[in-house]
């Protein structure tokens, strides 16, 4: 099977935050691949990912970058696919400058961006946009939904049984 969503960051410091990404799409048996590709420093290699994505079968590209963070818009002005950008954080400015050149798109080219470090919503939004096409991928997001919801109820009637003192004394 081919991989039906690409994941990309500018730097491999950005890896440990892109891991969430890969993480939640292997939980939901979602096929991914995963490269470190630089707007700035490697800009061919971008163009070549970017511009072959659709014909190699992605349908969602997640590009995580920090800083200037181009790498998902220069990524979406190269390809029909969806692209989701992950501003990541930066002591410098925590991750604001990334958010923001994510979010501020020109006309005609739109980002899907989420919070700053959000490769795990990323993820989850991906595998959303592949699930259009793969009703089986929609079941796994729907029991991933009600598992989410249980854990809330779980906790809600762990909170009610103990009180607040006794359940954080637990955490």
């Amino acid at each position: 099977m081919s991989a039906k969503v690409g994941i990309i960051m500018g730097s491999d410091s950005d890896l440990a935050v892109m891991a969430k990404a890969a993480q939640v799409l292997e939980e939901l048996e979602v096929e991914y691949e995963i490269s470190i590709i630089s707007a700035h420093r490697t800009p061919e290699k971008l163009e070549q990912y970017a511009k072959s994505a659709e014909e190699r079968g992605l349908e969602a590209i997640i590009c995580g970058a920090g800083g200037a963070a181009a790498l998902a818009g220069v990524t979406a002005a190269m390809t029909v696919l969806p692209v989701i950008g992950v501003p990541m954080y930066s002591k410098a400015n925590g991750g604001m400058d990334a958010l923001l050149s994510t979010v501020q798109m020109p006309s005609g080219i739109p980002v899907a961006t989420v919070a700053i470090d959000g490769a795990k919503n990323a993820g989850i939004l991906a595998a959303k946009i592949a699930a259009r096409t793969d009703s089986a991928l929609a079941q796994r997001l729907k029991d991933y939904s009600k598992n989410m919801a249980e854990g809330v109820t779980a906790k809600n009637e762990k909170l009610g049984k103990l009180g607040y003192k006794a359940y954080l004394e637990q955490m």
